[in-house]
């Protein structure tokens, strides 16, 4: 297993990527683009243990040995895309900073989405599963 650093999100958090396995066949999973659906991380960080269990015990996983699957297969996990949306969603962001108050703001946009557990963008407020990067917008994401 290592751990790869993807990059950095807005507010500067690690975007963590973990690698396991050695095998030509790739896989990525990755969860909590949308900030409201956070729970994601953890079930994806549960199956995560529950393969390295299933792995070091030699036993399968899904009905095939996990030591075959690391064999054969290279899994990236990225548990979580978008850990400022989470932190804001969470309450891991105060009420009173700015950065609360400008997404407040570009949430008054959308009176009908409830703020904050209803937000699903970056901080920035983009929605990064349907975002489209062209060349000019991948520096504001």
């Amino acid at each position: 297993m290592k751990l790869l650093l993807f990059g950095r999100s807005v507010l500067g958090n690690p975007l963590p990527v973990i690698k396991i396995g050695n095998g030509e066949k790739q896989v990525f999973y990755s969860s909590s683009f949308h900030a409201n659906e956070w729970i994601c991380s953890p079930i994806i960080m549960k199956f995560l243990a529950d393969y390295c269990y299933c792995y070091v015990n030699n036993l399968p996983i899904f009905g095939i040995n996990a030591r075959n699957i690391f064999r054969y297969c290279t899994i990236y996990i990225m548990p979580m895309v978008n850990p400022d949306g989470v932190d804001l969603v969470t309450g891991e962001i105060s009420s009173n900073s700015s950065i609360y108050f400008n997404s407040k703001l570009i949430a008054s946009n959308y009176p009908n989405i409830p703020f904050p557990n209803g937000w699903k963008a970056n901080i920035r407020g983009v929605d990064l599963k349907n975002f489209q990067p062209s060349s000019q917008s991948l520096v504001y994401v």
